[in-house]
């Protein structure tokens, strides 16, 4: 494959990858915004300060500010004092949280299965082959 060939392809799988992450964060649910999924998921793997989350989501500390305070609100997180520095908070995913990153998961695992839906067996056997290479391409 020559570099032209290659960039073309590399240019296409981003887009479609691209494209299909927006489509199953957008279509799938509309019970929280993808921002707040997304720091959701970040407290589901590990709670983390407001700044350490902020830093994981790549965002500013006073966009992250907004964000914590709304999914507080909701009670999908809790701040607990931080067990070293009593200036600091920590953030903990609440049981509630927890549920509704469930509920998602399921929304946008359904939203995907009708999309599958009218593919051929072997289309989909192609699919879980490229699959398995996107993530070993990920280093997964």
């Amino acid at each position: 494959m020559n570099d032209t060939t290659m960039t073309s392809l590399a240019n296409d799988l981003r887009i479609a990858c691209q494209r299909v992450s927006r489509r199953v964060r957008f279509e799938s649910s509309a019970e929280l915004p993808p921002h707040h999924v997304s720091a959701l998921s970040n407290l589901r793997r590990r709670p983390l300060t407001p700044g350490e989350l902020a830093e994981a989501e790549r965002v500013s500390a006073p966009s992250m500010t907004k964000t914590v305070n709304c999914l507080v609100d909701k009670g999908l997180i809790a701040r607990v004092d931080h067990p070293d520095d009593g200036r600091c908070k920590v953030l903990n995913l609440t049981v509630e949280g927890g549920a509704a990153l469930d509920r998602i998961a399921a929304a946008r695992d359904d939203w995907m299965v009708r999309q599958l839906d009218g593919l051929t067996k072997g289309e989909r056997a192609l699919l879980r082959e490229a699959t398995d290479l996107l993530n070993r391409v990920l280093g997964e």
